[in-house]
């Protein structure tokens, strides 16, 4: 009889971003397959799949390294899962808020949650509209973003002008943009929160020395900056333990009870079982606005330093508890893939 493949399967883009939690997996013994979301088929016919679980960590940002492709598959792939009665962590409700920013604002606006002004346009005409609407200063902000990828900040409306007639704003991958009033942070900072199974798990706020709208506090991104700043050096060849900050201060915080409730009240709506919520002061008036919402959150570099555990280890605790779970309801049994 042919050997079963693992339970578990980690379905990803990124071939960097989760050495972590590979690591954690490996170094536990835990039996689990790794799925390539840049080249991926499946039969919409076929019986069950050869897992019990999938963990969903395909980026919005893929098209940034070719991958686009991937972007508007997985949807179909994650929603022929949850037909067919796979367990998928971060399913479908949760990419289809990872991949729209304007989905992301409609879900505060459900909550009752303040966020920036915002209008939500599908042309180059209307960005100019929208504009006079929201007023300077503002952000042109692609729907599927991804890493600060394409926001662009206007201050008059001569500047958005003179980008608009040399088609220097784009709307992105979907023909969607946000265009959205630019608000000064208290402190210079923003503020990130994690959650794991819904839940509470840590807060950064992350402070740049210049302007950035890649406030990415995962050792990752600060491997790509480095990248980036060299010439274009791959990633691969840079060690992740020497990644420089580039300038970014990232610091653990306990966040007001009233902000981790609404943090909670997102990642339930948003059907985020990991994840962050990002929210900054508003250095206008004190007031918290909530921003953006990351399904594909990488956790903070140099982690059990900076907030006195590893959260990697805690999310793998938690797929292992969910993976027992789907195996003993669905019968599954389980074993190392040959």
């Amino acid at each position: 009889m042919a050997e079963q493949r693992p339970a578990l399967a980690v379905y990803y883009e990124h071939p960097e971003w989760f050495r972590p939690l590979f690591a954690e997996l490996d170094r536990r013994g835990t039996p689990y397959t790794r799925v390539d979301a840049a080249r991926h088929r499946f039969d919409p016919a076929a019986g069950p799949e050869p897992f019990a679980l999938l963990f969903n960590r395909m980026s919005a940002s893929s098209y940034l390294r070719g991958h686009g492709n991937a972007i508007f598959y997985t949807r179909q792939y994650l929603r022929h899962l949850e037909r067919a009665g796979v367990r998928v962590v971060n399913g479908s409700d949760a990419y289809a808020v990872e991949t729209s920013k304007a989905l992301q604002l409609s879900l505060f606006a459900s909550l009752g949650l303040p966020f920036p002004r915002t209008l939500v346009v599908n042309s180059l005409a209307e960005v100019r509209e929208a504009a006079r609407t929201v007023g300077f200063p503002l952000v042109v902000k692609p729907n599927i973003g991804g890493r600060g990828a394409g926001i662009v900040r206007f201050d008059a409306e001569a500047e958005l002008d003179y980008a608009l007639e040399r088609r220097l704003v784009e709307l992105g991958v979907d023909s969607t943009a946000l265009v959205q009033e630019y608000i000064p942070a208290s402190g210079g900072h923003i503020c990130r929160v994690e959650t794991l199974a819904g839940r509470f798990l840590y807060a950064l706020k992350v402070t740049t020395s210049g302007e950035s709208f890649n406030l990415c506090p995962a050792e990752i991104c600060d491997v790509e900056r480095a990248a980036e700043g060299a010439g274009g050096t791959s990633v691969g060849e840079m060690c992740l333990a020497d990644a420089p900050k580039a300038g970014l201060k990232v610091e653990a915080f306990e966040p007001p009870a009233e902000i981790v409730a609404a943090v909670e009240r997102i990642a339930a709506a948003g059907g985020l079982d990991v994840g962050g919520v990002e929210y900054l002061t508003d250095g206008r008036d004190g007031r918290p606005r909530f921003y953006d919402i990351n399904a594909l959150s990488n956790f903070v570099a140099d982690a059990p330093r900076l907030l006195g555990f590893d959260p990697h280890a805690r999310l793998v605790d938690y797929l292992e508890g969910e993976v027992s779970r789907c195996a003993t309801a669905t019968g599954y049994r389980s074993s190392a893939a040959g």
